[in-house]
């Protein structure tokens, strides 16, 4: 290979990423047109290309430093803007896409929480006339602390709240997941993940009424339970989504109404999972805390609630 040749051939194109990596470096990577950006990256291969092709010829030290430090600005230059790209869509989904899907989907989202209510309020009010009732949904272990030793389970977190709280949040995951995944069955799964939730909450409030504890339960529930359920009924509208597209694809094909609710179902998944973590953070940490006293956890609870409203009720 006549190196000469082949330098003064390939000079211009060095040159011209050079140029254009010096405006990037100087106003930014939206400084360029889409046309200048497609030209950064077919240049950007092409002198990783010539990088190769230099070493392996042996035509001189200084060419090769020269082009590995054209080569390293060009991929910090675009890696770097695509990744702002990146963490900007994230950004603006979290901002402003996940409030609007939420709002798209409120029709989904209030019959998961009617069937939630009424489970909790029929097992409520069976659990609290029929002891039978009560037996067949609540472990006797549970029952026989909370009638004979007047103590609720909550204080057994304490001590060990980095484990709990990691399996919290596993455990909310994984329901929230198979919420999700029950839209597959035409709607079934899901329907029982949010009834069964719905009988041990209720079951378990008539528990700890009975027992003069509702106030110290509630203050455990309310901190974590303000994102914790909403997160939940966001997951069962997006099971139940699916299952829209399964039984009822309307004016599509189904495999197109799959995939323009499954889109809309994954959209509400991304957004619940923060909600999950965060709530499985308060519930290992906050809530069974014996240092916060129980007005301050209600407080806590209830601002989190109305935030949580506020935020899903913007729009761009």
């Amino acid at each position: 290979m006549n190196i000469q040749r082949w330098i003064a051939r390939r000079e211009q194109s060095w040159k011209q990423l050079d140029t254009l990596l010096n405006q990037v470096e100087k106003r930014g990577l939206k400084s360029l047109s889409a046309g200048e950006i497609q030209t950064l990256a077919s240049l950007y291969r092409s002198v990783a290309a010539d990088l190769a092709r230099a070493r392996t010829q042996q035509v001189g030290d200084l060419v090769v430093r020269n082009l590995q430090a054209l080569a390293t600005r060009a991929y910090s230059q675009i890696y770097q803007g695509s990744r702002q790209q990146e963490w900007n869509a994230v950004r603006e989904f979290y901002r402003w896409g996940f409030p609007a899907v939420v709002q798209r989907s409120r029709g989904y989202i209030a019959l998961a929480i009617g069937l939630f209510g009424l489970a909790a309020v029929v097992s409520w009010w069976l659990a609290w006339r029929d002891p039978t009732f009560l037996a067949l949904v609540v472990p006797s272990e549970l029952i026989s602390q909370v009638r004979d030793r007047q103590e609720l389970w909550t204080g057994s977190i304490v001590g060990i709240e980095p484990f709990a709280s990691s399996s919290i949040m596993i455990n909310n995951i994984r329901v929230s997941f198979m919420a999700v995944a029950g839209g597959i069955t035409a709607g079934l799964l899901t329907t029982y993940v949010v009834l069964i939730n719905g009988v041990l909450l209720g079951t378990i409030g008539a528990l700890v009424g009975q027992n003069n504890l509702a106030f110290p339960f509630w203050a455990f529930v309310f901190p974590h339970g303000s994102l914790e359920l909403p997160a939940i009924f966001l997951a069962v509208a997006a099971g139940f989504l699916i299952a829209r597209a399964i039984l009822f694809p309307g004016q599509y094909r189904r495999v197109d109404a799959l995939k323009l609710y499954g889109q809309q179902a994954a959209q509400l998944v991304f957004g619940i999972v923060p909600l999950l973590v965060i709530a499985g953070a308060i519930e290992g940490f906050f809530s069974p805390s014996p240092l916060v006293p129980n007005p301050i956890k209600y407080l806590v609870g209830i601002g989190l609630l109305v935030g949580l409203i506020y935020y899903f009720n913007q729009r761009k």
